[in-house]
């Protein structure tokens, strides 16, 4: 969608106004094509005393063909800036991180990419660690908001045990795939990851996007579609001419069918066991909307947001988690939630409890969903360029575009690209992760 601002302040004289006034400039994200490099520059790295992730580190730079320095070169600008903090014990300790970002963070590179490591803090008994530990998210996110140029900043927490699992969080970070996702912490948890082809890691995998027929949907299906996967589209019969397209257009089959029906779950496990022999990825992001102000909320607009958005996904996931289901072992449940089910939003007291609730749905089923062998997720888009967002009245809609660290909107294929993380077949410790595509909005956590 169009961005009439940022085209302005793109040019030599729409700069300099913008300068004079102290109005935001925002950066062209730079987003992944196919064959680019994970990291396009050096990465410094750092590490507190006494941390335990500088051998995996080391291992994914180096598998990705990064430019590692372990101290700052004179005049070099950074893609990458990467500290350990997992032996930073004590609050005393936490001047390390000081010492090391200080001299280099305002030689990051544009879109550059800042990621700090820790232990998560309810994983620690001892009081001292776990207090320096969850200091660590009020570090990275005021990062995130003074970086400039388009770079971003994240919190990855490892759980001891995870060491080997941290490879596709730290890829997908230091990618130009994270480019709209800023601010956020990230747990990796102790199970050991699956290996994939770098350039396909979703080979031979079959996948299963709701709402597909336009937008997020549709973008989704062909970043997963472009990683390896055979993707069913599948929406309303209304939608069905768009959603033939999208299918086509991505190589994979179209499912016409009404998500809410009471025989959707049976109709959706018959479907994969029968035609496909099984399913290994699932993303929920089928959406609808019916905005009003509480106090005007009447029943026949409650409802139906509830039931599609949140009520369904329920259904569906008791169906795919059940002995008999055909979601294989290594299998990925993917909510797409919502910023305004963090923030709330006015007039939509019912999109937001729906999409609060896709939050609370992931972290009711992690647990259980492990116990399978399979993770659920889920992402959480902020302001993105949509046919919807594009029918909002302009000052809302340029409020939503500025009001992140990064000061534009996201684009679909940002969202479809964290989805594509979690689905990652090296992905197996991200279990129970909400992360915010937002641009790290100035609204909500």
């Amino acid at each position: 969608m169009a961005d009439p601002y940022s085209k302005l302040v793109s040019s030599q004289f729409g700069r300099r106004m913008a300068g004079r006034l102290g109005l935001p400039t925002p950066t062209p994200l730079r987003r992944y094509r196919p064959g680019d490099p994970v990291v396009s520059g050096p990465v410094l790295v750092g590490a507190a005393e006494g941390s335990r992730l500088g051998a995996p580190l080391a291992r994914t730079l180096e598998a990705v063909h990064a430019e590692v320095h372990e101290t700052p070169a004179e005049d070099e600008r950074y893609a990458g800036l990467v500290f350990d903090a997992t032996g930073i014990e004590s609050s005393t300790r936490l001047g390390q991180l000081r010492d090391f970002f200080s001299p280099v963070i305002r030689r990051t590179a544009r879109c550059g990419r800042l990621i700090v490591l820790g232990t998560p803090p309810e994983e620690i008994e001892d009081p001292a660690e776990r207090t320096a530990q969850r200091a660590l998210e009020g570090f990275v996110r005021t990062a995130g908001k003074e970086l400039k140029g388009g770079s971003t900043a994240q919190l990855v927490y490892v759980s001891r045990g995870g060491e080997q699992s941290v490879d596709s969080t730290v890829r997908f970070l230091l990618s130009a795939k994270s480019a709209f996702v800023s601010g956020q912490v990230i747990r990796v948890g102790a199970r050991r990851a699956g290996q994939a082809d770098g350039q396909q890691p979703l080979r031979e995998k079959v996948a299963l996007v709701t709402g597909a027929s336009r937008g997020i949907g549709a973008s989704i299906a062909e970043t997963l579609a472009r990683d390896g996967a055979h993707v069913v589209c599948l929406d309303v019969p209304a939608q069905g001419e768009d959603l033939t397209k999208v299918a086509n257009r991505v190589g994979g089959s179209a499912l016409q069918l009404d998500i809410t029906a009471q025989d959707a779950p049976q109709r959706v496990v018959e479907h994969f066991a029968e035609r496909h022999e099984g399913l290994d990825i699932v993303v929920h992001n089928a959406g609808i909307t019916r905005d009003k102000t509480i106090g005007r909320m009447s029943e026949d607009k409650w409802d139906p947001v509830l039931t599609v958005n949140l009520a369904a996904q329920e259904r569906l996931n008791a169906a795919l988690l059940a002995d008999s289901s055909p979601l294989r072992r290594g299998g990925r449940l993917i909510g797409v939630a919502s910023i305004s089910g963090i923030a709330g939003n006015v007039g939509q007291a019912n999109y937001a409890t729906s999409k609060a609730g896709v939050i609370g749905h992931v972290q009711a089923l992690a647990d259980r969903a492990a116990e399978r062998g399979v993770t659920i997720n889920a992402v959480a888009p902020g302001f993105i360029e949509t046919a919807m967002t594009a029918a909002v009245p302009l000052a809302i809609r340029e409020a939503g575009r500025r009001m992140n660290s990064l000061a534009q909107g996201g684009l679909p294929v940002d969202v479809a690209e964290t989805v594509a993380f979690y689905a990652d077949p090296g992905s197996d410790g991200v279990n129970g992760n909400v992360i915010r595509v937002c641009g790290q909005s100035m609204l909500g956590a």
